[in-house]
């Protein structure tokens, strides 16, 4: 196995979770999370050798997960559906509410959540879905290639919009 080989074998462990997690952020179909799955992971292959290291490992891994589903919804991407799950892992980040012991109240904000998250440019599709994977903000701006203020800022611009979609909804 050459040293290339046992990188890439390395980096898939260590990081194939989270690809597949983008991939099905991006697409609800099973059997194109696992095409988008396969294309990131040869668009990786094809890239090691010029990863530089400027970045963490993680980051340049999002960054060509985010971008090849990005590419692979070709011209869809503006009605791209962004699909979250209730074992997201930090699906509370978004929803601040104490409420959320009930298990009802849970379903219909995560419903209203997939709606409201669904309506969003691609942009701050891709800003949220990293965030639900834990990134830093300095690692967002990294993978998006913004600043990490303007990530601050579009992230909370984001939140205060689904807080007030949600005390919209609750007051009606």
């Amino acid at each position: 196995m050459t040293n290339k080989e046992k990188q890439f074998n390395a980096i898939i462990a260590e990081n194939g979770d989270k690809i597949l997690r983008i991939c099905q952020y991006y697409n609800s179909n099973s059997d194109d999370q696992k095409d988008m799955y396969q294309e990131v992971l040869v668009n990786i292959w094809k890239s090691l050798e010029t990863y530089r290291g400027d970045a963490a490992i993680s980051t340049w891994i999002y960054r060509i997960a985010v971008n090849t589903s990005l590419s692979y919804t070709g011209k869809a991407y503006r009605k791209m559906k962004l699909i979250v799950n209730s074992d997201t892992q930090n699906l509370s980040s978004l929803i601040e509410d104490d409420s959320l012991e009930d298990k009802l109240q849970v379903e219909k904000q995560l419903s209203q959540l997939q709606i409201e998250l669904n309506q969003l440019s691609v942009i701050d599709k891709s800003l949220i879905s990293l965030m639900l994977e834990g990134l830093s903000m300095r690692e967002i701006a990294d993978v998006i290639g913004i600043t990490e203020p303007n990530v601050k800022v579009k992230i909370h611009r984001i939140k205060e919009h689904l807080k007030n979609q949600f005390n919209t909804q609750n007051n009606d």
